[in-house]
């Protein structure tokens, strides 16, 4: 029973005034001191704690926090002793080694670069509509039908006068080659013959335009004619779009241009698929400044053969225009920049300590770093905020996925 000797020997000497100057908090530490070792002794003595070392840590524990019988007052940590012993949880991350691309980032609007109107070349009554909206047609596929009859009526008429002519030609060209017709005479038919054969060629082309045909390949946009209604020439019937390969325009500032090329690629997503990327490639530069803006216009081509893509949808860019490969990389999210400085944490035996670093390219939250990290320390990525040189710390380590450009 000598723990319960040594208790009542110093709660005697507490209570009897010879510890003047206790605080309230020494007070409740005295109460929860009692409380737990007389517990602590009973169950020892009933041998429900089986090893002794465990209770006389915990004792010891206590002790810590009130002071026993002749020690002297106990003492409080003042709380930046209190913060500086107490070590903040972080998350920390190696640096790894990756191939990195310099991208630059734009958005823009997609057009096609195969755009038609389909205009009607000679007037009269739609009699038949054979597509519609929607529907992929080929080049010179008829698309719809005019009332061509008058057309064909006046295509037979220079028909009929071309055979005339012909046929005397025919018959003049052998009396002209005995001498027995003048030489103008002989000329004269042969410039009759001449225009009217174009006169047919005309006709009959005219007839063929009652045909109304896509211009180029691809998909019926637009149907702007109706069965029944009369048109005239140049009106607009039908918009053919190919949407196989499409197009974007970039503006972009003027300070750039350098570091853009033809054939350079770029991943574009669009807000209607975004878990989908497609491949673009740059073709062509314009080599002069919109003095409007101070951009210059960069023509993106994108491959659309899925035909997902549709004209006018709005796209991002990331055109990639510089790469480095096997270099040192971080997550972008360990930087700290203070004053024109990059710096991160270093983990080592438990403590932090900040160190300044040179960075370069940044691409997919990554950040290669040029200079600062020898590739082997264990850097800060969560939990910055609270720190300082020579904060202790408990560290969570985060296994990232290795990343390649």
């Amino acid at each position: 029973m000598t723990g319960v000797s040594g208790i009542t020997c110093w709660f005697k000497k507490v209570f009897s005034g010879e510890e003047n100057g206790c605080t309230v908090l020494r007070y409740t530490n005295i109460v929860l001191y009692l409380t737990t070792t007389l517990t602590l002794t009973l169950m020892a003595e009933k041998m429900i704690i089986r090893h002794a070392t465990t209770a006389m840590l915990m004792l010891s524990l206590l002790a810590a926090l009130a002071s026993g019988c002749g020690v002297g007052e106990a003492s409080v940590a003042s709380d930046d002793e209190i913060e500086a012993a107490t070590p903040i949880p972080v998350e920390t991350a190696l640096p790894t080694r990756a191939d990195i691309l310099a991208t630059y980032e734009a958005t823009t609007t997609i057009a096609s670069d195969a755009d038609a109107p389909v205009v009607a070349k000679v007037g009269g009554e739609v009699v038949s509509l054979l597509v519609e909206e929607g529907d992929r047609v080929a080049e010179g596929q008829v698309l719809a039908e005019l009332d061509g009859e008058r057309l064909r009526l006046e295509m037979l008429s220079a028909k009929a006068n071309l055979d005339q002519v012909r046929s005397e030609y025919a018959r003049y060209t052998d009396l002209a080659a005995r001498g027995l017709v003048s030489e103008a005479m002989f000329e004269g038919l042969k410039y009759d013959l001449e225009a009217l054969e174009a006169t047919y060629e005309l006709a009959r082309l005219n007839f063929d335009y009652s045909k109304i045909r896509a211009p180029i390949a691809g998909v019926v946009s637009a149907r702007d004619v109706k069965l029944g209604q009369s048109i005239n020439v140049s009106d607009v019937a039908f918009r053919i779009t190919d949407t196989s390969e499409l197009l974007a325009y970039l503006q972009i500032p003027q300070a750039e241009l350098g570091k853009f090329s033809a054939g350079q690629f770029a991943t574009v997503a669009v807000d209607a698929m975004p878990d989908t990327t497609y491949t673009a490639t740059i073709a062509r530069i314009s080599p002069t400044i919109d003095m409007r803006n101070g951009t210059f216009r960069a023509t993106a081509f994108i491959d659309n053969d899925s035909g997902t893509l549709a004209p006018g949808m709005f796209a991002r860019f990331s055109i990639a225009y510089d790469k480095h490969s096997d270099v040192l990389v971080i997550p972008r999210e360990a930087l700290i920049e203070e004053d024109d400085q990059t710096s991160v944490y270093v983990v080592a035996d438990g403590e932090v300590s900040r160190r300044a670093i040179e960075v370069g390219i940044e691409s997919d939250n990554l950040v290669e770093v040029i200079g600062g990290l020898a590739g082997d320390e264990e850097i800060v990525i969560t939990g910055q905020s609270s720190l300082r040189d020579g904060s202790k710390v408990l560290a969570s380590h985060n296994s990232r996925p290795s990343y390649s450009g």
